[in-house]
């Protein structure tokens, strides 16, 4: 007996063609060991978390109810766990991804948030379309709540404002085409794969902090605290300032004056050895 598999929603049918889409945008920012490619979106279920070591999702802004969500293989949760720069953030790294798939569905998402494996369909709720990513070694998937699907096809069937004569035009001319949601699309000729370890990590965006010194105070000096108040740091007057990364000391340099902002300019990279 044949088991055919469960076809698509309704309102997920009608975006199938957005759906993967915004799966091959998912696909051209998130870190991943080798190129991901979009497979055919099917109805979500309790096993579609299945196999994956981490998550990540966005509430839509707006208007529009609901959520994105972005499934990890253990490649990146690892790459991630293990940087030299300390523990990163999957939410951080998953970001784009989730801007990504957000503008190209039509909407925007707020800030990203990590969310453990086995609480993703939980806090997205039912019915989701899922729409997998493959590639040599490695999965990713892209999580999109029905609901959501339905309200930004409703915000596009709304007539748009006409812009002024001199405003700019985006082109969108190079947008994939999976009008007819049959199978995987190929990948890109050329498309290249990114290197295990590492290098999977270089387009992910840190906070980079530059702190001049600290001190310890008690509470009642804290609440004691007056405009022009002077706070003596444990930094002597023109010491190098510290370069954080994550919260980890990775260089120190001279505070310097860029375009009436401030700017340090590096003068030592801080190994391991030396930072401990």
């Amino acid at each position: 007996m044949t088991i055919l598999p469960e076809p698509l929603s309704p309102v997920a049918q009608d975006a199938t063609e957005s759906l993967l889409t915004a799966a091959s945008a998912v696909a051209g920012v998130l870190p991943s060991p080798a190129a991901l490619t979009p497979a055919t979106p099917k109805p979500g279920d309790l096993g579609s978390t299945a196999g994956f070591a981490g998550a990540a999702m966005a509430d839509f802004g707006g208007t529009i109810p609901g959520a994105v969500a972005v499934l990890v293989g253990p490649e990146l949760v690892t790459a991630l766990e293990s940087s030299p720069l300390g523990s990163l953030d999957l939410a951080a790294a998953a970001q784009p991804a989730l801007d990504a798939a957000a503008k190209a569905l039509g909407g925007h998402v707020g800030a990203a948030r990590s969310v453990p494996v086995d609480l993703v369909i939980n806090d997205l709720g039912f019915p989701f379309t899922v729409v997998p990513l493959v590639g040599a070694g490695a999965a990713a998937a892209l999580l999109v709540l029905d609901e959501s699907l339905g309200a930004l096809a409703a915000q596009a069937s709304q007539p748009e404002p006409v812009a002024a004569p001199d405003a700019p035009v985006p082109a969108f001319g190079g947008a994939p085409n999976f009008a007819n949601g049959q199978g995987a699309p190929s990948a890109p000729m050329g498309s290249p794969v990114v290197s295990r370890g590492l290098e999977m990590l270089h387009g992910v965006i840190m906070d980079v902090t530059v702190e001049l010194g600290r001190t310890r105070m008690s509470v009642r000096d804290l609440l004691a605290l007056t405009p022009g108040t002077v706070l003596e740091l444990d930094r002597a007057a023109g010491s190098p300032a510290d370069l954080l990364v994550n919260g980890r000391l990775i260089a120190r340099g001279e505070v310097v004056v860029v375009d009436e902002d401030f700017g340090l300019r590096v003068t030592e990279i801080v190994d391991d050895a030396s930072a401990a």
